[in-house]
């Protein structure tokens, strides 16, 4: 194989790469649910996070100062004059190689050299008006008629690539006949744009036209709608580009452009071109300007082109703000966002799309009864998968009681087996048993074969564990305390890794979520890990503490577990008639009826903890003598290890023998 048979590769620009892997979701899940549990909604907290991107990934705010960069970049780099900066220089060039020709022919009639040299001499200073009045002059100097008609050639390509981006270069060193076949164009143009715009047109006619005339349009418009697209957003970008030079510039150049390829035909057919255009699409910003204040002189189609680009990067700026009504980042134009900005740019912008669409339409958020988006419970499990991940971390270095594994007593097979001790009733583990045997024998020298003689030593046991099956309530402060102190979202947190540690590892416990505040209601995770910040007071312990009592009523033959987290003092209770009563300080009533129910679950053989949050010293001893009454544990963690302290405590409560942490993650 030769060197030119080799097989080469490079980046894949064909649209998204088919071979890439599936967007990872885990950190825009994780950073929406973050914002969820703050008390923000899953639309609003989606859209945060496409704005502020990912870790290694560009957001839609980083896209859009790029944007505005590269916009200030080009206004403060350009300035427009650049055709009348190569007009005056070729006028320059011509006036003075004349002159020189003038000096040099001896054979000329002094009163001729008189009258050149005076006509040379008194131009006007206006390059528009010197080169209109040498229109008619008789160059005696090859060179100096040479720079004057490039003068000519200069503004008619200049004025074409104004309306045709890339006809400046491909005019250069045009001749009569390439000319000639540019008018031919916009004649039919303008006669086709005309059927158009009185309906009398059909697709034969725009295939006809793209048949002779195709070669001039590289955009390959597949339809006359987007030839009219295409021609009227340049022209469009023509004007403005004119009415952001100053009246002199714009004034110079009108008058310049009479001189393009030496005919006025071509200005009328293009006046007659920018007519039609105007007419069909008349939404075009066909009046705007922009204030350019650089160094570099930018020519006629140069300048309509950064005057496109403008445009587009304000259509841009307008697509990655995500304001309108309906916004979504499908409406992002890609093409365009590489152009701008890069490759890079419009791959960040593709993933910030794939990841929007995949939360919204790939099950992550669903709407609710009321119209609102929610967290799913399939975005819910993830979440709290990825939760109790953490969680586990935390707990790792703990060290106390995780789960109950009780060899000696019936219950669920672990799969792993022991040698058998004189009391056990565990059934035997027949493979293992016989297979030892073979090997003792075969030890002792015998046989297997004719039969086998059992002994004590070779008898093993399948090891069983004992689950308690547990009623867990886990009951959590959502006083206004809780959101102004920072605990609000590290208590959601809490819930659902408790949740989903509880519905995927304990799958017969039965968990009970309870908030209380100035009432005290039962709630699912979602409802839990969607609830505002609350900003009424009271903290009504009784009313939540009734509700776990009716809760592990319903379960009597279950272990009852209860979790309490607080930042505060019971400060309200439930009355007979079902009102609530708050007061501050805690009154007397609240107390009793408080420690009255306590007491009732205490009876019953709840096991109890009680999670302080805070370090106010009269809420640690009355916590502290909550516990004692029922027996309860006081568990004082920071914020942060808040999940791995109630974690920690459920599956001690949960167990009897000591295991490690790693064994349930």
């Amino acid at each position: 194989m030769t060197l030119h048979d080799r097989s080469r590769y490079g980046r894949y620009t064909g649209g998204p790469d088919p071979l890439a892997p599936p967007v990872d979701l885990s950190e825009a899940l994780d950073a929406v649910a973050e914002d969820v549990m703050a008390g923000y909604s899953p639309r609003h907290a989606l859209q945060e996070f496409l704005r502020r991107g990912g870790r290694n990934r560009d957001g839609l705010d980083d896209l859009a100062r790029q944007v505005q960069q590269r916009r200030r970049d080009l206004v403060g780099r350009h300035r427009l004059d650049g055709t009348l900066d190569d007009v005056r220089k070729l006028l320059d060039t011509a006036v003075l190689e004349e002159r020189k020709q003038l000096a040099r022919d001896a054979m000329m009639d002094n009163t001729d050299r008189a009258l050149r040299e005076m006509q040379l001499q008194d131009l006007p200073a206006s390059t528009a008006a010197a080169v209109n009045e040498l229109a008619s002059y008789d160059w005696q100097s090859r060179t100096a008629r040479d720079a004057y008609e490039q003068i000519k050639d200069l503004l008619g390509r200049e004025v074409l690539d104004q309306r045709f981006a890339g006809m400046k270069q491909a005019l250069e060193n045009a001749t009569d006949q390439d000319r000639e076949a540019v008018g031919a164009m916009l004649r039919d143009l303008n006669g086709l744009l005309a059927k158009h715009r009185r309906g009398e047109d059909t697709d034969a006619d725009f295939q006809d036209f793209m048949a002779r005339h195709g070669q001039y349009f590289p955009e390959n418009p597949r339809s006359v709608e987007e030839l009219v697209d295409a021609l009227a957003k340049r022209a469009a970008a023509a004007q403005r580009l004119l009415q952001s030079m100053s009246p002199e510039q714009r004034d110079e150049l009108m008058r310049l452009s009479a001189q393009a390829f030496g005919s006025g035909e071509l200005m009328a057919q293009l006046d007659e071109l920018d007519g039609n255009l105007q007419a069909l699409r008349p939404g075009e910003d066909w009046s705007g300007s922009e204030r350019f204040d650089g160094q570099d002189g930018l020519g006629l189609g140069d300048g309509t082109g950064v005057l496109q680009d403008l445009a587009e990067l304000d259509e841009l700026s307008e697509q990655l703000s995500q304001s309108y009504n309906g916004s979504r980042l499908d409406d992002l134009d890609l093409d365009a966002l590489a152009r701008q900005l890069g490759p890079d740019a419009a791959v960040s912008a593709r993933t910030l799309a794939e990841i929007e669409r995949a939360m919204q339409d790939g099950g992550y958020l669903r709407r609710g009864a009321d119209g609102d988006l929610r967290l799913s419970p399939q975005a819910m499990r993830r979440l709290g998968k990825s939760l109790l991940r953490d969680t586990a971390r935390q707990l790792s270095g703990r060290q106390g009681q995780r789960d109950t594994r009780l060899a000696g007593a019936a219950g669920e097979q672990t799969g792993s087996s022991r040698a058998w001790e004189f009391g056990d009733a565990e059934p035997w583990d027949v493979t293992r048993t016989m297979t030892n045997a073979i090997r003792r024998t075969m030890a002792d020298g015998g046989n297997p074969r004719p039969g086998l003689r059992l002994a004590p030593e070779d008898i093993e046991v399948a090891e069983t564990e004992a689950r308690t099956q547990a009623a867990v309530v886990l009951l959590v402060d959502v006083s206004f305390s809780m959101a102004a102190e920072g605990r609000w979202v590290p208590m959601k947190r809490t819930a659902l890794a408790l949740h989903h540690l509880v519905s995927t590892r304990f799958r017969g416990d039965r968990l009970e979520l309870i908030t209380f505040g100035r009432y005290a209601q039962s709630m699912d995770i979602g409802s839990l890990t969607a609830l505002p910040a609350l900003r009424e007071q009271g903290t009504n312990l009784h009313h939540g503490l009734l509700l776990a009592g009716r809760f592990f009523r319903r379960h009597p033959s279950m272990q009852h577990v209860l979790l309490v987290v607080t930042d505060g003092e019971p400060t309200a209770h439930l009355l007979p008639d079902g009102d609530s009563w708050f007061n501050w300080p805690p009154d007397a009533e609240t107390i009793r009826v408080t420690v009255a129910e306590l007491d009732r679950l205490g009876r019953s053989g709840t096991l109890a903890t009680f999670f302080r949050l805070g370090d106010d010293p009269g809420l640690e001893r009355f916590i502290q003598r909550l516990a004692l009454r029922v027996d309860g544990r006081v568990v004082a963690p920071d914020v942060g290890g808040l999940g791995a302290a109630v974690l920690g405590e459920y599956l001690r409560a949960h167990v009897r023998s000591t295991y490690s942490d790693a064994d349930w993650f």
